[in-house]
C-alpha cells in the first residue's frame, strides 16, 4: 500500500510514539490491531511543549492518523504530575518575548498541532495523568474523550501571564462547561478539580489515583459528597478549605500515587471503540468534531495574529515574569501595570522592570 505519512524517518526525541496491544471483551490482545500512545515526555518541566515538540506531535498524530491497524489514539503526559503545563516557559521568556514575528510562526505550528488532533481520523482520548493546565487544557479538549486521574487539576493561566487563551480554550470551554463557567476559567485561571470539571462535563470519566495503605482513596483536597454549604451552593467538586484542607494534605502525603486504574479506564474505553463499525466510528467522530471545528477554524488564525502582536507587550512582562519568578512571586504586580498604564506609560523593558524586577536581575546574571 501507499505510504501517506509526511516523512518515510519519523524518530522522535522528544515524545514517546508507542504502538500497544489493542485488548478484546476477555481482556486478551487482538491480533492484528493495536491503539497508538503519543507521550510528551518532558517530565521535568511538567511536559510543557517546546517548538520541537510541537513539530514531533503534528508528525506523530499525522502517521497515527493514517496507520490502518490502530483502533484509537492515546495522548499522554510521562509522569504522574502532569499530562501538559502548556507551551515551554524557558523558550517563550529566552526566544520569543519581544519578538512577534517568530511568535507569529511559532504559532502556526501550534495550530497545526490542534488541527492535528482534529483531523486524526482516529478517536483521540486523551489520559489526563496530571495537571492539564494552558495550551495543556487546550490541546486536551482538542481530543474526543478526556479520561483523568482524580488528583488533575484543570485550568488556564493566560490573563495571569501576559496571555489570552486563544489557543481553542475560547472556542472550546463555551461547547463543554457553558458560557459562565467557561468565563470563570478563561478569566479569572482558577483551577478545577477533575470532580469538578467532569461534573462540568469536560471529562469522560474520572478514577482514583491515589493509595493510602493500598486502599484506592479520592482526592482528599476536594469536597467529594454531595451536599449544600451554609449558603445553600453545591460544592460538590469544590476546593476543600482550613483544617479540612490541612487534614487532606496529610493523607496525600501519606499515600502514593498508582496510575493503574487510570489505564485499565483507557484500554476499556479502547476495547470499546473495538466493537463499532470502524467507517461509521469515524464519521461520527468527524460530525462531532464539527461543532469544535467551526469556532476553531473561524477563530484561529486571527487569535494567532493578535498573540504574535502581543510578545511586544503583556506577553513579554508576564512570561518573563513567571519563567524568571519564584513559586512566591511568578506575577507581575497588576495594579502598578493598571496604575502606570492608566498615567500614560509605554511598555518597554523600563515598565517591564518595574512592575517585575526580578526580570531585571535575570537578565543582568544572563548577561
Amino acid at each position: 500500500m501507499k505510504s501517506h505519512d509526511l516523512t518515510d524517518r519519523f524518530e522522535p526525541r522528544e515524545i514517546l510514539y508507542e504502538r500497544r496491544s489493542v485488548r478484546d471483551r476477555e481482556g486478551e490482545p487482538i491480533a492484528g490491531l493495536h491503539n497508538v500512545w503519543i507521550t510528551l515526555n518532558n517530565p521535568r518541566e511538567l511536559n510543557s511543549y517546546t517548538t520541537e515538540t510541537v513539530k514531533e506531535v503534528i508528525l506523530a498524530f499525522r502517521k497515527a492518523s493514517n496507520d490502518r491497524a490502530a483502533v484509537a489514539v492515546v495522548f499522554t503526559g510521562a509522569g504522574d504530575r502532569a499530562f501538559c503545563s502548556g507551551g515551554n516557559t524557558r523558550e517563550y521568556a529566552e526566544i520569543y518575548s519581544g519578538a512577534p514575528g517568530e511568535y507569529r510562526q511559532y504559532m502556526r505550528l501550534f495550530n497545526d498541532m490542534v488541527s492535528g488532533i482534529l483531523h486524526c481520523d482516529k478517536p483521540v482520548i486523551c489520559r489526563a495523568n496530571g495537571m492539564r493546565v494552558g495550551g495543556g487544557q487546550e490541546i486536551g479538549m482538542a481530543c474526543d474523550f478526556s479520561i483523568a486521574s482524580d488528583l488533575a487539576v484543570f485550568s488556564q493561566a493566560g490573563p495571569k501571564h501576559g496571555s489570552a487563551p486563544d489557543g481553542g480554550s475560547t472556542d472550546f470551554l463555551p461547547l463543554f462547561v457553558g458560557m459562565e463557567n467557561a468565563m470563570i476559567s478563561g478569566t479569572l485561571c482558577r483551577p478545577w478539580s477533575a470532580h469538578r470539571f467532569y461534573i462540568l462535563g469536560g471529562l469522560t470519566k474520572i478514577v482514583p489515583a491515589l493509595k493510602v495503605e493500598g486502599e484506592w482513596v479520592a482526592n482528599p483536597l476536594v469536597v467529594t459528597d454531595r451536599h449544600l454549604d451554609s449558603w445553600g451552593r453545591l460544592v460538590l467538586g469544590e476546593w476543600k478549605t482550613g483544617e479540612e484542607r490541612e487534614r487532606g494534605r496529610e493523607l496525600l502525603r501519606s499515600g502514593t500515587t498508582d496510575l493503574g486504574l487510570l489505564d485499565e479506564a483507557v484500554e476499556e474505553l479502547c476495547t470499546d471503540l473495538v466493537y463499532t463499525m470502524p467507517d461509521c466510528l469515524t464519521k461520527t467522530v468527524e460530525s462531532l468534531r464539527k461543532h469544535k471545528l467551526e469556532h476553531w477554524d473561524r477563530n484561529r488564525e486571527t487569535n494567532r495574529a493578535w498573540l504574535a502582536l502581543n510578545m511586544m507587550t503583556e506577553a513579554n512582562a508576564g512570561f518573563r515574569a513567571f519563567h524568571y519568578g519564584t513559586r512566591e512571586a511568578r506575577e507581575v504586580d497588576f495594579v502598578q501595570v493598571r496604575r502606570r498604564l492608566s498615567e500614560g506609560a509605554r511598555w518597554g523593558e523600563e515598565l517591564i522592570r518595574e512592575v517585575a524586577p526580578w526580570v531585571a536581575e535575570a537578565d543582568e546574571v544572563g548577561a
